[in-house]
């Protein structure tokens, strides 16, 4: 900690933290004015050894009891660790009231909901603030920031003063511009342009302030990673074990055309000694691995990411084994339901799951393909549902390829053609899953059809107050807001339209007549995102490579 710049070992160091991932025209003049305005002030700065992280609290004055967070910078590695979780217990710790204001599409967004009491968002910004439990100090708060936005903490807020630099760059940048374009030609080819490296402030997105029926939401708390999350330049070592269903075909097309995933190792009892088909970066034998072989090239450190495509309840050993070696740190990522319900391993649904905590996983259950589509479904609407015993019903339709590779009457086309096969009519293991991860009693009855792959859910929502279509689309329309694998649509999505497609659609949003019951209908790839697209989106995130990396993105 430190209350005077004369506190700090290394100034420089401070002023390279500040300047680090900073926006804005001639931002280490602006971090050096800044700086100078603290030796006026009174302040506490928070930071670590190696200045992964640093805050800086402006405290209480005699006009306010709220102290400031005036500025805030963490490096990738602080977010992922429990760096960026210490650093604001001291906060919470020292200051009992506390207020800052964050960028809308800030990654880790939901990391700073779950540390205030409240928020509010104007013109691409948002406000928290935690220990206010005055309703009138909270108004007070809500209206300067609805009037001044971050301005209304003055030029104490760096980010503030960024931005201004910026736009008077950008300003001069159109003036220059304007000026040329009122040159004749002929001088306008002997002008040298004004450099472009000072970046033009960015655009804002504006976010109702005024919640209409109470029903507005603020964007996507939980935006994708993308590029962001690309930190690692060279390939992984992969290994896949039981490669020889559908799921561990549709993997290995997409690794194949991975620029970062060296596949090594492919086993699967039935297949051993033969070519590997569909990877054409170099010859695979397909192997027939077991625990004891696993041990072995594990304690070697010789694979990075174990994908575990087995079926339900015979994994175990082989994670086991990777788990009683010495490179624990090697990531598993598990494509049955084993571990789905177990705390210690971090469940993989980027959309809805923080992706700090699986970027930092190494352990990782793969969501089931009807579970994926039926939370994403779901999830929007759940502050909106009538409460208990009252809950939503899924029915949901795959197609035989979900049924697996072993013959059954689910996946005998025969059988199924003009047929429509429901089973495991309750207590079916995803019903379970989808209760479990939502926090929500979900009654979920699966069916199977003729078609090959892709699911159809259509979810029927009870609602605790009335609302109307519109209002529904808007909630998942903001809550999805940014998502590359998540498409909102007017009209319900069909299975012919997604088969092959590595996202998932959701649309209809029908209102029953009464207000109180709204119908929602998804559509997901079991292969792909439902199993093998989610799978490398989580290995990409755990990995250290850009969250998209691999998928092909329409």
């Amino acid at each position: 900690q430190a209350s005077s710049l004369a506190e700090f070992e290394d100034v420089s160091k401070l002023k390279q933290t500040l300047v680090r991932d900073r926006e804005g025209f001639d931002s280490a003049a602006v971090v050096d004015r800044y700086l100078e305005s603290l030796n006026t002030r009174s302040f506490r700065a928070y930071f670590d050894e190696n200045m992964e992280a640093l805050a800086i609290v402006l405290p209480p004055t005699d006009s306010s009891k709220l102290a400031q967070l005036a500025t805030l910078t963490m490096t990738r590695s602080a977010w992922l660790s429990n760096i960026a979780d210490n650093v604001f217990q001291n906060l919470k710790r020292d200051f009992p009231k506390l207020a800052w204001t964050v960028k809308q599409d800030d990654e880790n967004l939901t990391w700073f909901s779950e540390k205030a009491d409240g928020s509010i968002a104007r013109r691409g910004e948002v406000l928290f603030w935690y220990g206010i439990e005055s309703p009138e100090e909270v108004r007070e708060l809500m209206s300067e920031f609805v009037q001044h936005g971050r301005q209304m903490f003055g030029d104490i807020n760096l980010e503030s003063q960024l931005h201004r630099a910026a736009a008077a760059a950008e300003r001069i940048r159109a003036g220059a511009a304007n000026l040329m374009g009122n040159r004749p030609q002929q001088d306008k080819q002997q002008a040298r342009g004004f450099s472009s490296s000072a970046r033009p402030a960015r655009p804002s997105v504006t976010s109702a302030i005024t919640q209409k029926r109470g029903y507005a939401t603020t964007t996507n708390p939980n935006p994708p990673l993308g590029i962001k999350n690309s930190d690692k330049d060279y390939p992984s070592k992969v290994a896949l074990i039981g490669a020889r269903g559908y799921t561990g075909q549709a993997l290995i097309d997409l690794l194949n055309r991975h620029p970062n995933f060296d596949l090594c190792h492919v086993s699967s009892r039935e297949l051993a000694g033969q070519k590997l088909k569909g990877y054409e970066r170099k010859e695979i034998t397909y192997e027939n691995l077991s625990p004891d072989d696993v041990r072995k090239m594990a304690e070697n450190k010789e694979i990075d990411c174990w994908v575990m495509a087995l079926p339900n309840g015979v994994c175990k050993p082989f994670v086991d084994a990777i788990d009683e070696s010495g490179h624990k740190e090697a990531l598993i990522v598990d494509l049955s339901a084993d571990y789905r319900f177990d705390s210690n391993w971090t469940y993989g649904l980027p959309e809805l799951v923080q992706r700090g905590k699986i970027a930092s996983a190494n352990r990782i259950s793969n969501p089931g393909c009807y579970a994926t589509a039926a939370q994403l479904g779901i999830a929007p609407l759940i502050p909106h549902l009538a409460p208990q015993p009252a809950q939503p019903t899924v029915f949901g339709v795959s197609g035989y390829s979900g049924a697996g590779t072993k013959p059954s009457p689910k996946n005998d086309v025969q059988n199924l053609t003009n047929n429509l096969i429901p089973y495991s009519l309750t207590d079916h293991i995803h019903e379970r899953e989808i209760s479990s991860q939502l926090g929500q009693d979900v009654a979920f009855i699966p069916h199977v059809a003729v078609w090959f792959q892709g699911i159809h859910h259509t979810i029927s929502l009870p609602l605790a107050e009335k609302m109307v279509s519109r209002d529904v689309r808007q909630l998942y329309q903001d809550r999805y807001h940014g998502e590359k694998l998540v498409a909102v649509r007017g009209e319900s999505p069909l299975v012919k339209n997604i088969a092959g497609k590595h996202g998932v659609e959701i649309g209809g949003f029908a209102v029953h007549s009464g207000g109180k019951r709204a119908v929602v209908n998804v559509t997901i790839d079991n292969l792909l995102k439902g199993a093998a697209t989610q799978c490398l989106q989580n290995m990409n995130l755990a990995l250290g490579y850009a969250e998209y990396e691999g998928i092909p993105l329409e």
